[in-house]
């Protein structure tokens, strides 16, 4: 959970929240994520998420899907300030150039670039009620 804002360095490294750093263990993957972000799993997560696509379909859909989601994939650790070095062609990808947020998503982190991030929420906000209705019928008390 929760939101941090830190800067990627000109060497491609990035601070990971200390809160967080904890959870994903000394090794954890980072990869492509949807909408132009980078998803960071610890490591077990990313092995469920192997297992489950070890179950898919060999549609062209599957394929691609886990040729987009795969070929990016790196395995990360620490460095002694809690950074990760993240390698060029995903910065390129999340366009990180500066200012990044940082994001808990359940399971996962989230990395995207500062105006992608309020972008995203520019662009969500107003939904998001009808967004959780949706998804949550009457099972959401807010």
């Amino acid at each position: 959970m929760g939101e941090y804002h830190h800067n990627i360095d000109e060497k491609g490294r990035l601070t990971i929240p200390s809160k967080v750093r904890y959870e994903l263990g000394e090794n954890f993957i980072v990869t492509r994520g949807l909408d132009n972000c980078l998803f960071i799993y610890p490591k077990d997560e990313w092995t469920n998420i192997i297992n489950k696509y070890k179950e898919l379909p060999n549609t062209k859909d599957a394929r691609n899907f886990m040729r987009f989601f795969l070929s990016g994939a790196t395995t990360c650790e620490f460095d002694k300030q809690g950074r990760i070095n993240i390698p060029t062609p995903l910065i390129n990808y999340a366009d990180l150039t500066k200012e990044c947020v940082v994001i808990g998503v359940n399971d996962r982190l989230e990395v995207w670039s500062k105006e992608r991030w309020e972008s995203f929420i520019d662009e969500n906000e107003d939904n998001l009620s009808d967004i959780a209705d949706k998804l949550f019928a009457t099972n959401l008390n807010f």
